[in-house]
């Protein structure tokens, strides 16, 4: 009989915390070809290293050999790892911390969380690690290729009431672009539209319809062909301030996706996106206190 109320969780290991699979309650065959046709993104023999070097353990916190027979319901626990992946030589700054709450500065071209071909050099992961933090969590995303301010919750039973500034838009976000200046748009301005997905999944576009993203815009300076603005996103889907730039024909100096893929080659970090994450200011739901955060980063100058 498998315990459902607090079953073994293996301890973080370099910034990682263990995966978690939960096998159906009828099967056969081993362990091994559970795991190798469950997950197929590691192949057969990787799986069998990994079970061999200790890295597969069941939710008793012993370690599940390949050869081990398939046991419904069971918890198995695994370490993801990455062999080939791509360094960020860039370091992160934490600005605040406290007992619920860390505030990092990223730099640009390091995503937030891991995915895809990153682990390692994600900004949670390498907070994890060299903090020691196991209960860390994003309460927020910015893109990878985006820099500037990401608000963490240091601990599970507190987070709810953090997460809940973001899902009820009590929470001010301010951004920072460098963008071609067009004297024909004028700003201040909301923009408001309609996004969703483009047929390039990692791309969204704007389309017709009721609108459901808004964005306050207003010019802080301006030099010659090029200036800074200030992007207020009143909601967060993904690559909003981008897009809505793009859609008014003032994409972002050094966009790699919008209005057209320019994607730099791996490795290339010559040319990072104009796009900051300058402040965040809320008032602390446990505390009732004002809070407000600012950016240490720049962006390039507008010439």
């Amino acid at each position: 009989m498998h315990s459902l109320l607090r079953p073994f969780a293996p301890p973080m290991r370099d910034g990682v915390g263990a995966s978690c699979v939960v096998l159906p309650t009828h099967g056969q065959g081993s362990m091994l070809d559970f795991l190798a046709e469950r997950l197929p993104a590691v192949d057969r023999a990787e799986w069998q290293a990994r079970m061999q070097a200790g890295d597969v353990v069941d939710e008793r916190g012993a370690p599940v050999a390949p050869a081990r027979p398939f046991e419904g319901g069971l918890r198995v626990y695994y370490y993801r790892h990455l062999a080939d992946e791509p360094e960020v030589p860039f370091t992160e700054t934490v600005l605040h911390q406290d007992e619920h709450l860390l505030v990092a500065d990223k730099p640009h071209f390091m995503p937030v969380t891991p995915s895809g071909r990153y682990l390692q050099h994600t900004l949670l992961v390498r907070l994890k690690r060299r903090l020691g933090l196991p209960e860390l969590s994003p309460l927020h995303r910015i893109d990878r290729d985006t820099a500037g301010l990401v608000l963490f919750s240091v601990q599970q039973r507190t987070r709810g009431a953090y997460q809940a500034l973001f899902r009820d838009r009590t929470i001010t976000k301010h951004y920072e672009a460098v963008a071609p200046w067009r004297g024909e748009v004028e700003f201040p301005r909301e923009h408001r539209s309609r996004m969703e997905e483009s047929p390039q999944f990692f791309r969204m576009h704007e389309v017709p319809g009721e609108p459901n993203s808004h964005t306050h815009m207003e010019v802080l300076q301006r030099q010659g062909d090029w200036a800074l603005y200030r992007l207020s996103p009143i909601t967060g889907k993904r690559h909003q301030l981008r897009v809505h730039m793009a859609a008014l024909g003032l994409p972002l100096r050094n966009d790699p996706f919008y209005p057209v893929v320019n994607d730099p080659p791996e490795g290339d970090y010559s040319r990072p996106l104009q796009l900051l994450a300058r402040s965040l200011a809320f008032t602390d739901p446990l505390t009732g206190e004002g809070r407000q955060f600012t950016s240490q980063l720049r962006l390039n100058p507008l010439n």
